[in-house]
Order: structure tokens, then sequence, then C-alpha cells
């Protein structure tokens, strides 16, 4: 992951003040996105067995285009329960072990790890020794050679005394194998952990619930409209045909839980397709016309797909820039 080039990229932006969080008040320099001390988590059941986890805050401040803390999810069979995301730090950790023994009265046999962010995995260590992990074989390998370096990103952005110091790597018992399918069994239930292919990370990881026709997503679907994808391996053309197998994938009536947000329908998946169509379309225009890097990011302004607070880093910062070295390969 390009973390340096991800932190100096919201020093500068924090610097100049120019990030805004609609919904969350004043400019956020020197700030947390969010609070992962202050963050409390709900629950929503979204079937028999079947629940979302997210921010309180969550459905306020996706409709609003602000930056909601991490989501995740349960499913409880008759033999045990499956947890999606570990959270960020052990008082989120808590709040959905506590929600888990409430809904579930199960005990949590599976947790899976959508990515190796930090926020989605560093609670691993809080789970009882009995708990089995379940991470992309990309994820894995990630944590065992860059815990520190995440830690030291996750500090810096999200601030220091936010029980991030204290991690210790805790990685996966059952590893998933690039473009593979695991099924679980929790008793009445299964659960598919499917890799799609290059989303986010390369070790993306998407959850489905057949029966309720659920699916977690992780960070390749931050938020609905009008959050955007996050390119911050870069790899647009990738990641683009993975967001349309995914969306293929599912029934018309399917339900995605988003990386940080409520649940969303499928059809709500179109804007992130339709938004990195649209770049993919716009930067190899500027490449066809001869534009440098920085000529591009200029002419690439897309307005059309403003709203999200952190459009002003995300797509000239993030997301057409790498698009451009994506494309210019070809």
């Amino acid at each position: 992951m390009k973390r340096k080039l991800i932190a100096s990229l919201i020093a500068v932006l924090l610097g100049a003040g120019g990030l805004n969080l609609v919904g969350q008040g004043a400019a956020i320099a020197g700030e947390p996105i969010w609070d992962g001390n202050t963050v409390e988590m709900r629950s929503e059941r979204l079937a028999d067995g079947v629940f979302a986890f997210y921010a309180n805050n969550a459905r306020e401040l996706n409709a609003k285009g602000g930056a909601a803390a991490t989501s995740g999810g349960l499913v409880v069979g008759s033999k045990g329960a499956l947890l999606i995301e570990t959270m960020l730090n052990k008082r989120l950790n808590r709040q959905v072990q506590d929600l888990s023994r409430k809904l579930g009265g199960k005990p949590l046999i599976y947790a899976i790890n959508t990515s190796a962010h930090g926020d989605h995995s560093f609670g691993n260590m809080y789970l009882s020794a009995s708990t089995r992990i379940v991470q992309h074989a990309s994820t894995r390998a990630y944590i065992d050679q860059h815990l520190g370096d995440d830690k030291a990103f996750m500090i810096k952005n999200f601030g220091t005394g936010r029980g991030i110091e204290e991690i210790k790597a805790r990685t996966g018992d059952i590893l998933v194998a690039p473009m593979s399918t695991l099924t679980l069994d929790l008793g009445g239930k299964t659960v598919d952990v499917i890799d799609f292919g290059f989303a986010q990370t390369g070790g993306d990881l998407w959850v489905w619930e057949p029966q309720s026709k659920v699916m977690w997503a992780g960070n390749p679907v931050i938020a609905s409209k009008p959050a955007l994808p996050w390119l911050l391996d870069g790899h647009l053309v990738a990641t683009l045909d993975t967001l349309n197998r995914v969306h293929a994938f599912l029934p018309p009536d399917a339900r995605i839980i988003p990386g940080h947000g409520v649940a969303m329908a499928r059809e709500d998946l179109k804007w992130h397709i339709d938004y990195l169509t649209a770049v993919r379309k716009n930067v190899q225009a500027a490449i066809d016309r001869g534009l440098t890097l920085e000529q591009t990011v200029q002419e690439v302004a897309m307005p059309e797909f403003g709203g999200y607070a952190l459009f002003g880093w995300v797509h000239p910062g993030l997301n057409v820039p790498a698009a451009y070295r994506d494309l210019s390969k070809k």
C-alpha cells in the first residue's frame, strides 16, 4: 500500500486547511477524520441472524457526504457466529463483541478482515483464542511485513491515544487464496468469502450471506453516493473490472454493507462504477492529447461527481493520478 504517498497528501491538504467534512463541523486540520475514542457502534437487523454494525451517526454522515467510522456485521448460525471486521482499537472491538453476545448468544467461531487496513483488523488481538481469523493471503503477508508502518500511518491520521500504540499482530488462521471462494458453515447458514479480484488493496475480501442476500464490501465500496472509490494502490482498470464483476454477481434485491456506512442497494454500486468509467474515459482522452499528469489533474475536474467530503483529496490527489499512471502503461 502506498502509505507514505497517502500520508503526505493528507498532510498537505490538512496543512492547507483544505479538507472540510460535511456535517462534522469546521475544518479538521490536525484532527482525525473520525475519532476511535468517541465513536459509538450500533446494530441493524437485516434478516434472521444477520446484522450490520456501523457508527450511530453513519446514516447522517453518508447522506451528507461525510466520513463515517468502519462498518461491519454479524452472521449467526446454530453452531456459532461470524464477525465481519474487528475494528480499530480495543474500545470499538469491545463494542462489537458486546453487540455480538447480545444479538446472537453464540460464540464467535470466525472473524473476517476484509482487508489489512488497521480499522478493519487491529481488533483481532482482542478476540478469544478460539475465534479463527479469516484473511486474504495477501492481507496476512502485508500485516506480517508492515504492521509497524501501518500503525505509524494510523497514528498519524487517527491520532495518538486512540489505542493504536498497543496493537500487536494477530493474523489469519484461515487464508483465502487469490480469485477463490471460501464457504463457512455456521449451522443452518453458510457464508461465502470471495476474492473477486483487485479492488483496493489486492487483498480484498467480499462476504456474502446468500439467504439474506447481503454482501459486506469493505473499503472497495466506502459508502453510498456521494462517496467515491479510493484508488490507494492505483490499478483503475482492475478495480473497475472487479466492481463490474460484483455488480453482475449480485441479484437485483441484494443489499451491500459498505466499508464505512449503512446498507445500500445493488444499484447504488452503479454510482461507483459510473465514476470510475468516467475517470477512465476522461483521463484516457487527456493522455491521447499528450497532456502531462499535472495538466490532466486540472483538466479532469469532474464536478458532477462532487459532494463527497473528501472529494478534494480523493479525486485530484489520488484517483486521477492513479488512473493516469495505470492508463499510461497501456
